[in-house]
C-alpha cells in the first residue's frame, strides 16, 4: 500500500507544484491587493479636485450620457472622503453590429467634484505595468491568464481541478508522513543542525504536518472558489438544503447577448432598501452591481469604507431581477442551512478576512509556506531521480564488465 502511495504523491505533487508555487507567491501579495492598488494608483482611487462631491448616482448618470456605448456594471453608493468613485463597466451592443462595443477598458476612477474621468484600464489585462501589476497578480492567482476557449474559462477550470488534487494530495502527504506511531516525532522534527537534504526533507515533510490543516482549508476552498457551482454547490446539495441563487438557478448569456435592464438602478436600490427594512436591517445600501450575463440587479448594504467584507462572513446582498423587479434572493452571512453557511465561508476562509487582519496575515504568510513546499517537493523528487538515474548507470556498467 505505501509505494502506492508514495508514488501518488510523487505524481500529484509534481502536477500541482508549478500551479502551487505560483498560487502561493501571488496568494502572499494580493491578501493585501486593495491597499497596495491604491498605493500604485492614486489616480484611480484618489479625490483629484477639491470642493463638494456629487451624489453617486449623478455622477454614473453623467458618465453614461457622456458615453452611451458603456453602462456601470458596479458603483459604491457613497464616497469616502478623499476617495474617488472606483467603477467597474460592461459594454452596451452596439446597434449596427449586434455586437458588444469593444471599450479598451472596464475601470474607472471618476472625480467625485467635477465627474471627469481621471483614471481608467482594462482590469485583468496581461501586463506589469504599475496601472495593471495588481489585477495581473490577481487574475494570475486563480487562472494563469489562460485564454478563454470553447465558451469556457479554461484557466479557472485547470486551476479547480488542480485545487481537487491538491485535496487528493494532502490526504496522502498526511498518510505517508505518519507510517507508524513509534516515528511520529521524526514526522514533526527538524534537522536544523544538518542542512542540507535532510533539511529540505524535513521543511517539506514536516513543515507540510504543521500546516496540514490550514493546507487542507485552503486546497478545499480552491475547489470552492474555481468549481463552485459546477463541483462544490452539488455536492453540498446531497447533505443540505440551500437557498436557492439566481446565479446557480439561471444560465449565464454573453454581453453580445446581454440582457438589458427593463428597470433602473434607482428602482432596483428602492426594491432592496425596502426588502433589507423588512428584513430589520440597519446597514445602508452601499454598494451596486448589474449583471448584464445573469440579468441581476445586486444590493450590498453596508457602510462606506467596509466593502471588502474585511471581517465575518462578508455583506449581505439582495437581488433584484433586472427585467421584472421582482426579488430574485439573498445572501445574507450566517443565516440558512449548513450547507449555506459552508459556502458563505469558502471566500473568507480562503481570504483569511473571516477573522480579518490577523487572518490576512496567516494567509499571506501561508501563500509563503505554499510556494515553500512545493520547491522543496521539486528539491526531493529532482535529488532521488537523480539517484535513481545513476543507480541504473551503474547496474548498466556491472552487466556490461560481466
Amino acid at each position: 500500500m505505501r509505494p502506492i502511495l508514495v508514488m501518488l504523491h510523487r505524481w500529484c505533487g509534481l502536477f500541482i507544484a508549478l500551479f502551487l508555487f505560483t498560487a502561493g507567491l501571488t496568494g502572499a501579495i494580493i491578501s493585501w491587493d486593495h491597499e497596495l492598488d491604491e498605493w500604485l494608483n492614486p489616480h484611480l482611487f484618489d479625490a483629484q479636485s477639491q470642493g463638494p462631491s456629487q451624489d453617486p448616482l449623478q455622477l454614473v448618470d453623467t458618465l453614461e450620457a457622456r458615453d452611451p456605448r458603456l453602462q456601470v456594471s458596479f458603483m459604491s453608493l457613497a464616497l469616502e472622503p478623499g476617495h474617488a468613485l472606483n467603477i467597474f463597466v460592461d459594454p452596451r451592443v452596439d446597434p449596427a453590429t449586434g455586437k458588444a462595443y469593444e471599450l479598451g477598458f472596464n475601470q474607472l476612477g471618476i472625480d467625485p467634484v467635477t465627474a471627469q474621468v481621471q483614471g481608467q484600464r482594462e482590469w485583468g489585462v496581461i501586463s506589469l505595468s504599475r496601472e495593471n501589476l495588481l489585477p495581473f497578480l490577481y487574475k494570475l492567482h486563480y487562472s494563469l491568464h489562460i485564454p478563454d476557449g470553447f465558451g469556457i474559462e479554461l484557466g479557472v477550470l485547470l486551476f479547480g481541478i488542480v485545487a481537487i488534487v491538491w485535496c487528493l494530495d494532502c490526504l496522502v502527504a498526511l498518510w505517508l508522513s505518519f507510517p507508524n506511531w513509534r516515528s511520529w516525532r521524526k514526522s514533526l522534527a527538524f534537522r536544523w543542525r544538518q542542512g542540507g537534504y535532510k533539511l529540505n526533507f524535513d521543511l517539506h515533510r514536516s513543515g507540510g504536518v504543521w500546516i496540514w490543516l490550514l493546507l487542507l482549508i485552503m486546497a478545499v476552498t480552491s475547489v470552492s472558489m474555481n468549481l463552485g457551482n459546477q463541483v462544490v454547490r452539488p455536492l453540498v446539495e446531497r447533505f443540505s438544503t440551500l437557498t436557492p441563487s439566481p446565479f446557480a438557478s439561471r444560465t449565464p448569456v454573453t454581453l453580445d447577448e446581454q440582457v438589458v435592464p427593463q428597470i433602473d438602478r434607482r428602482e432596483a436600490i428602492a426594491i432592496a432598501a425596502a426588502e433589507a427594512k423588512r428584513l430589520g436591517w440597519q446597514a445602508p445600501p452601499g454598494g451596486l452591481f448589474l449583471s448584464a450575463e445573469f440579468g441581476v440587479y445586486g444590493v450590498g448594504f453596508y457602510a462606506p469604507g467596509e466593502d471588502h467584507g474585511d471581517a465575518g462572513l462578508g455583506n449581505p446582498w439582495i437581488y433584484v431581477d433586472s427585467r421584472s423587479g421582482e426579488l430574485a434572493g439573498a445572501h445574507v452571512p450566517g443565516s440558512g442551512s449548513a450547507g449555506d453557511i459552508f459556502l458563505q465561508a469558502q471566500f473568507p476562509l480562503h481570504s483569511g478576512r473571516i477573522i480579518g487582519l490577523p487572518g490576512r496575515i496567516l494567509v499571506s504568510l501561508l501563500g509563503l509556506a505554499v510556494a515553500g513546499l512545493s520547491l522543496t517537493g521539486l528539491v526531493i523528487w529532482a535529488k532521488k531521480r537523480r539517484s535513481r538515474v545513476l543507480s541504473a548507470r551503474r547496474q548498466g556498467a556491472a552487466q556490461l564488465v560481466q
